[in-house]
């Protein structure tokens, strides 16, 4: 893979990713604007921007207008926001890049933020909140994160407050889009059927002024949250779980040696909580353990949705598992077979534009370096047992260990003595 790179005078950052062998390019636009931008009264202002970037601008005026033109060439058109940015991308064929170029351009720059949108976006954005808290398996990953991190911005979800979804208002998303999306805080990759000369394109449809940031992100916290157990009651058919620690961030040094003890612990289906926890006791029908990065600190969770009247039971055999693999470590078969996953599933991201054009991007953004997945790789590969030891020793300790439920009213007694 070629990569082509160029800063602009006004700081806005383009990269071009040559992929041999396809006609598809991914155009990412990578802006630091997510939640953690946020203090506590304006909670969801960068969801709420990312939805609103969607309702008309100066060329494309309507909502329909935008989606018509990505439909026409069949492109996918999507947008998200995590903790520490927001990401806006169109995947399309290679003869339809303009056109791509051309809509991200004049919703990035020019959106009207219209106040009758605001005003019907609103009950969208409601709607989107109640969906995800009569969904489970999505609201436990962030009920587990405000017991870790409390109620700091990493700690909060990126949906935000019904407060601010009800009472936001047109100059404050003026306000906040010209304090982070400027030129200094903005990558553009493009990944796939591209060329050296693709940046040069991508500058004329991105003519940007030269403006400073004037928010920068809230740093983590260390000291807030001292909870050991978060419960929410609800009526559900499986008791969700997840149960895990607090990690170092993704570019420390033991990162590659967490990804591999998170991959023998539940990151397959040969993985041991897969193996016990469902397979020989029967206690689940899904279970994972995953790491969640930040840029200053991390997560290792395992996740399941359980039986209901075997709720203890599950987490009982969850915690087994951790503790067995303080005690006697793990096998140079585990670890060979977890290498073996990780640079296979390194190489599948590989064949993904969009995967490719995000892990760029993302790098670039936060970290401002230039890894490369086979650099990635050799880090994965050069992991010794012996750090895989002493890191699940470090971690796994009772005093590490942190517990979100949901599903009906769970033995918080016993459940204590279980995680402590």
């Amino acid at each position: 893979m070629k990569t082509h790179q160029k800063t602009l005078k006004n700081g806005l950052r383009i990269q071009a990713l040559e992929l041999p062998g396809t006609n598809v390019v991914t155009t990412l636009v990578l802006v630091g604007a997510g939640s953690r931008y946020e203090e506590e009264s304006i909670s969801g202002i960068s969801h709420f921007t990312e939805h609103m970037f969607f309702k008309g601008a100066k060329k494309y005026k309507k909502p329909k207008d935008v989606s018509q033109v990505v439909d026409s060439f069949g492109g996918e058109f999507n947008a998200f926001t995590g903790k520490e940015y927001a990401g806006y991308f169109i995947k399309s064929g290679k003869e339809n890049l303009e056109k791509s170029l051309d809509v991200l351009s004049d919703m990035l720059l020019f959106s009207k933020f219209d106040s009758k949108e605001i005003e019907k976006e609103r009950g969208v954005i409601l709607e989107e909140m109640a969906m995800y808290l009569d969904a489970p398996m999505y609201q436990i990953s962030w009920d587990f994160e405000r017991l870790v991190f409390g109620n700091q911005p990493l700690g909060r979800d990126q949906i935000g407050s019904k407060k601010l979804i009800k009472t936001i208002k047109q100059q404050q998303f003026l306000d906040y889009k010209n304090s982070l999306y400027v030129p200094e805080n903005i990558v553009i990759c493009l990944s796939g059927a591209v060329t050296k000369k693709t940046i040069n394109l991508v500058e004329k449809f991105f003519q940007m002024p030269t403006q400073k940031q004037s928010r920068t992100p809230y740093k983590f916290d260390t000291t807030l949250s001292t909870q050991k157990y978060k419960l929410r009651t609800k009526k559900t058919e499986q008791y969700h779980v997840s149960f895990g620690v607090k990690t170092d961030a993704e570019m420390d040094k033991s990162f590659p040696t967490l990804k591999i003890l998170s991959t023998i612990l539940g990151g397959n289906m040969s993985s041991r909580m897969f193996q016990h926890v469902r397979e020989k006791k029967g206690l689940c029908y899904s279970i994972r353990t995953q790491v969640d990065e930040f840029s200053d600190t991390g997560l290792l969770t395992t996740r399941a949705g359980v039986k209901l009247k075997d709720n203890l039971q599950a987490v009982k055999a969850i915690r087994s598992e951790y503790d067995k693999i303080v005690k006697n470590g793990i096998t140079l078969e585990e670890l060979e077979n977890a290498k073996n996953y990780l640079c296979g599933k390194i190489d599948l991201q590989t064949e993904d534009t969009e995967a490719v054009a995000h892990e760029y991007a993302k790098n670039e953004l936060l970290y401002k370096i230039h890894r490369s997945f086979d650099n990635w790789k050799d880090l994965i590969q050069k992991v010794k047992k012996e750090e895989v030891d002493l890191l699940a020793q470090k971690l796994l300790q009772p005093k590490n260990f942190r517990f979100a439920g949901i599903g009906p009213a769970i033995d918080e007694e016993a459940l204590l003595k279980l995680i402590s």
